[in-house]
C-alpha cells in the first residue's frame, strides 16, 4: 500500500482566523474564560505580527468586534484606532450604545473619514441616537447618508430614521406622513421591519387620526410577525382604547406568547382582572407558550384585585414551570408571588417563599418589606430593613410610612433624619410621611423646616407631600396655615378636599366644611366614602344633626355610595350627642349588617351622655363579647355609673377590667417649646420644671376664681372627698402643658397642646377662664378635636 500522504500543514494565519471564529461560536463560556480566551489570542497575533496586517485585516476586524462582545470596549476601541474602518467603527458604535455611552458611539462615526463611511455604519449611528431618545440627530446623520451622492439608504436605514423620529417632540400625523412617502418613493415599503417601526411612529403620535394611519399599514403590509401585532396591541393599550387592542388581538394568527402577553398587561393596567384571567386560561388551555411575563402580570392582577385565590391556582402552574425558568426569569415571579401572599394575609407563606428564593433584588427586599408594614407587623419590617444588603428610596419611604401608620412618629422622624445623613435624597412620598409624623406629634416648627425643604428642592407641586401638609397643620392647630397650602396647590384631587374639609372639621368649623363640600361637588370633584365621613364628622363636631342626616342621605340618593360602619358610627355619634338616644337606638334597626364595634362604642357613648342605663349596659355586653381587650369599653361603663351616683356598679366594672388584666391608656399631654415635645402625665412630678409649673398654675388659679371658675367635681368619677377631688382635676396632664406653654412660650404666643385622650370638662372649663385670665388663644387637640380657646370662650360652643 502507498504511504498516507502527509497532513495539509495550515498557514498560521488560517489557524488564528478558525480559532476566532470557534470563540466566537463559544459565547455561552462565563465571560471571565471569554475574555481569558480572547487575550490569548490577541497576544498570539501580536507575536506573530498578524495585528493590522494588510494582507490578513479580516483578523484584526474579528478581534476587535470580539472585544465589544466581550464588554472590554476599551481594548476594542484602542484596536480601532491605530486603524479607523467602518467595519470596526459599526461594531464599536453598536457596543457604546447599547452601553448607554452615545458620545463615544458618535466619536467613533467621526472618526472615519466621510469618503470610508459606509450605509452600515450611518445605520449604526442613526440607531444609537434612536435608543437614547435623540431625534434630531439621527434625522441629521440620515440627510448626510442621502446627500453623499455616493451612497443609498436600505430597509435598515429607514427602520433606524423611523425608530428615532418617533421621538420627535410635538410628533404630528403630518411629521408621520411625510416619512411614510419618503419610504414609499425609496421602494422600501414592502419591508418588514420598516412598517413595524411606520406603525411604532404612528401609535406614538398623540393624534387620534394616527391609530387609523397605523390601521391602514398594518392592511397593507405584504407579511407580518410578532412585533408587527404587539406594536398594534400595546399601542392601543396605551391609548385607553382596550376595545381596539382586543379587536387586533383576536386577528392574530399564530401563538406568539409576546401578544399574548402585551394583552394580558393591558387589562392589567386598566384594571380588567377578570378579562386578565380569562385570557391567561385560553394560553393554557391553547398550549401558548407561558413565561415570566405572563406569570409576572397575572399574580400582579390577582393580588391588586384581591383574587387570592386564583392567584394560588397561578402559583400552581408556576411550580409546575418553574424548572425551566432561569433564574433571572424567576426572580420577578417570585417578586409577584410575595407580593400576592402579602396582600393576601399569608404573610409568613410570603416570607417562606422569599426565604426560598435564590436571588433577590431590590425590588425583592422592598416586597416583603412592605408585606411587613402592610401586616402591621412592625417589629418584623424593621429587622428587614436591618437586614436589607442594599436599599434604594423607596425602602426608606415604605419603612417611615410604617412607623407613622404604626403610631412611632418619633421613630418615623429618626429614620428620615438618618436617611438624609446617608446622603440618600428623599423623594416627595418620603417627605409626605415624614410631614404626617410631625403631624401625629404636633411638631410644628419641624413640620414647617421640612415645608420649606419641599419648596427648596422644587416638591411644592406634588399632591402627596401638600395634602400631608394639610393635614399637619390642621393637626398642629394652625387650620389657617393648612387653609392657605390648600388654596395654593396647583393640583387639588379628592384627597386634597377631603384634608381641607377634615381640618375644617376638626377645629369646629362644621358650617365652612359643609360649604367647602358643596363647592368641591360644584367644580366636578366626586366625592367618595371619605368625603362623606368628613362630613359627618364635621356636623358631629357642631352639632349640626338635621344637616348630618342630609348628607347621609344623599351619600347613597345622589352619589350610588353605600355607607359603610363608619358613617353609621358618625351618625349614632351625632344623635347620641346631640341628646336624641331613642333615634339612635331606632337607627341601629336599619343598618343591613350586623353592628359592629365602633357602632357600639357611639351609642354607649352617647347613653354616658345621656344617662340610659339599660342601653349603655347593653352595648357594653356586645363590645366585651367582640373586643374584650378594649379598654374604652370598660372606662365608658364605669363612668356612666359614676356619673349616675352608682359607685358599686362602676367599682364592679373596674374590678372586671382588672381581673381580665386590661390596663387603661395613660393621659398625657404634650407641648413643642424651643424645638423640644414636652411630655406631661396626670400628677407629673418628674419633669425637671413641674414645680415651677404647680406654682404658676396657683396663681393663674386665684385669677380665674375672682372670675367665676368654679373645680366641676363632678367629673372625678371616684368616690371620695370634694378637696381630693379638685387636687386630681389641679394635676391633670392637658392642664400642665398649658401652664408650661405660658410660662415658656414668648409673650402673645398661641398656646398648643396635644392629648391622647379625651379633654375633661372641668379642664374644658378651666382652660377657658385661664385664656381669658391670661389674655392668651390656648388651643388643646384631643383625640375627638381642636378646641380654640380665645377671651374665655371655645371654638366648640361647649359641645364636644
Amino acid at each position: 500500500m502507498p504511504p498516507p500522504p502527509p497532513p495539509a500543514v495550515t498557514s498560521l494565519p488560517h489557524q488564528c482566523s478558525v480559532l476566532l471564529r470557534r470563540l466566537a461560536a463559544s459565547r455561552s463560556l462565563p465571560p471571565s474564560s471569554f475574555l481569558r480566551a480572547l487575550r490569548c489570542l490577541h497576544a498570539r497575533l501580536l507575536t506573530a505580527g498578524l495585528l493590522h496586517a494588510p494582507s490578513h485585516p479580516h483578523l484584526t476586524l474579528r478581534l476587535t468586534h470580539l472585544y465589544t462582545l466581550s464588554r472590554d470596549l476599551p481594548a476594542a476601541a484602542l484596536l480601532f484606532r491605530s486603524n479607523p474602518c467602518p467595519v470596526a467603527a459599526t461594531s464599536l458604535v453598536a457596543a457604546h450604545a447599547a452601553a448607554g455611552r452615545l458620545p463615544a458611539a458618535v466619536s467613533f462615526f467621526d472618526a472615519v473619514p466621510p469618503a470610508r463611511r459606509d450605509t452600515v455604519l450611518h445605520n449604526a449611528v442613526i440607531s444609537a441616537y434612536a435608543r437614547a431618545s435623540h431625534a434630531a440627530p439621527g434625522v441629521a446623520v440620515f440627510r448626510s447618508l442621502l446627500a453623499s451622492g455616493s451612497l443609498r439608504p436600505d430597509d435598515y436605514s429607514f427602520t433606524a430614521l423611523l425608530s428615532a423620529a418617533a421621538h420627535l417632540p410635538n410628533l404630528s400625523v403630518r411629521h408621520c406622513a411625510q416619512l411614510y412617502c419618503s419610504v414609499l418613493k425609496s421602494g422600501a415599503g414592502g419591508a418588514l421591519s420598516v412598517c413595524n417601526a411606520l406603525i411604532a411612529l404612528y401609535m406614538k403620535c398623540e393624534a387620534a387620526e394616527a391609530t387609523r394611519d397605523a390601521r391602514k399599514v398594518l392592511d397593507e403590509m405584504p407579511a407580518k410577525d410578532e412585533l408587527t401585532w404587539t406594536t398594534m396591541v400595546v399601542g392601543y393599550v396605551r391609548r385607553g382604547d382596550i376595545g381596539a387592542a382586543r379587536s387586533v388581538f383576536e386577528e392574530v394568527d399564530g401563538k406568539f406568547d409576546v401578544v399574548w402577553n402585551a394583552m394580558i398587561s393591558g387589562y392589567v393596567q386598566l384594571g380588567m382582572v377578570k378579562d386578565a384571567f380569562e385570557l391567561f386560561r385560553r394560553m393554557v388551555l391553547g398550549r401558548v407558550p407561558l413565561d415570566e411575563f405572563t406569570f409576572t402580570s397575572v399574580l400582579s392582577a390577582c393580588a391588586n384585585a384581591g383574587f387570592f385565590v386564583l392567584g394560588k391556582s397561578v402559583h400552581g402552574q408556576v411550580i409546575r414551570l418553574q424548572p425551566d425558568f432561569v433564574p433571572e426569569a424567576a426572580l420577578p415571579v417570585n417578586n409577584a408571588l410575595v407580593t400576592l401572599y402579602s396582600k393576601g394575609g399569608k404573610i409568613d407563606d410570603a416570607k417562606r417563599i422569599f426565604d426560598s428564593m435564590k436571588s433577590k433584588d431590590v425590588v425583592s427586599w422592598n416586597t416583603i418589606l412592605s408585606g411587613y408594614v402592610e401586616s402591621s407587623c412592625l417589629d418584623k419590617a424593621v429587622e428587614i430593613f436591618k437586614e436589607m444588603p442594599y436599599k434604594n428610596e423607596l425602602s426608606w419611604m415604605v419603612m417611615v410610612s410604617g412607623y407613622v401608620h404604626g403610631g412611632r412618629s418619633e421613630d418615623a422622624l429618626k429614620l428620615f433624619n438618618w436617611m438624609r445623613a446617608e446622603d440618600v435624597k428623599p423623594c416627595d412620598y418620603t417627605y409626605a410621611g415624614a410631614i404626617a409624623a410631625c403631624g401625629e406629634l404636633g411638631a410644628l416648627k419641624h413640620g414647617k423646616q421640612l415645608h420649606g425643604h419641599l419648596v427648596q428642592l422644587g416638591f411644592e407641586g406634588s399632591n402627596s407631600a401638600g395634602n400631608a401638609l394639610i393635614t399637619m397643620y390642621a393637626k398642629c392647630g394652625a387650620v389657617k396655615e393648612a387653609h392657605l397650602v390648600f388654596l395654593v396647590m396647583p393640583n387639588v384631587d379628592s384627597v386634597s378636599w377631603n384634608a381641607m374639609i377634615s381640618a375644617l372639621g376638626q377645629h369646629g368649623h362644621g358650617r365652612e366644611a359643609l360649604d367647602l363640600f358643596d363647592q368641591m361637588v360644584a367644580e366636578g370633584i366626586y366625592p367618595d366614602r371619605i368625603s362623606f365621613l368628613t362630613v359627618l364628622t364635621a356636623c358631629n363636631h357642631a352639632g349640626l344633626v338635621d344637616e348630618g342626616f342630609h348628607y347621609f342621605e344623599s351619600m347613597k340618593r345622589d352619589f350610588g355610595i353605600i355607607p359603610g360602619e363608619d358613617h353609621y358610627a358618625r351618625l349614632i355619634d351625632l344623635l347620641g350627642r346631640a341628646g336624641r338616644i331613642g333615634e339612635a337606638r331606632d337607627s341601629i334597626k336599619t343598618i343591613p349588617f350586623e353592628p359592629t364595634p365602633s357602632i357600639w362604642e357611639a351609642i354607649l357613648s352617647g347613653c354616658r351622655t345621656n344617662g340610659d342605663m339599660e342601653l349603655g349596659a347593653y352595648a357594653a355586653d356586645q363590645l366585651f363579647k367582640m373586643i374584650p381587650q378594649h379598654d374604652g369599653t370598660y372606662i365608658l361603663l364605669s363612668n356612666t355609673y359614676s356619673a349616675a351616683g352608682r359607685w358599686v356598679d362602676a367599682a364592679r366594672v373596674r374590678k372586671l377590667m382588672r381581673d381580665r388584666g386590661v390596663k387603661k391608656e395613660p393621659g398625657c399631654s404634650w407641648i413643642e417649646v424651643g424645638n423640644k415635645v414636652h411630655v406631661f402625665l396626670v400628677g407629673d412630678t418628674k419633669h425637671p420644671e413641674a414645680h415651677e409649673v404647680y406654682h404658676f398654675l396657683e396663681m393663674v388659679g386665684a385669677k380665674m376664681r375672682k372670675l367665676g371658675y368654679l373645680p366641676d367635681t363632678k367629673v372625678v368619677l371616684h368616690d371620695m372627698e370634694p378637696h381630693q377631688k379638685e387636687h386630681i382635676l389641679f394635676a391633670h396632664s392637658e392642664r400642665l402643658a398649658v401652664g408650661f406653654g405660658l410660662l415658656k412660650l414668648p409673650p402673645g404666643a398661641t398656646v398648643t397642646v396635644l392629648k391622647n385622650l379625651k379633654i375633661c370638662a372641668d379642664c374644658h372649663a378651666a382652660i377657658m377662664f385661664m385664656s381669658k385670665a391670661v389674655g392668651r388663644e390656648i388651643v388643646v387637640r384631643d383625640v375627638r378635636r381642636f378646641h380654640h380657646f380665645k377671651d374665655g370662650e371655645c371654638s366648640c360652643g361647649n359641645y364636644w
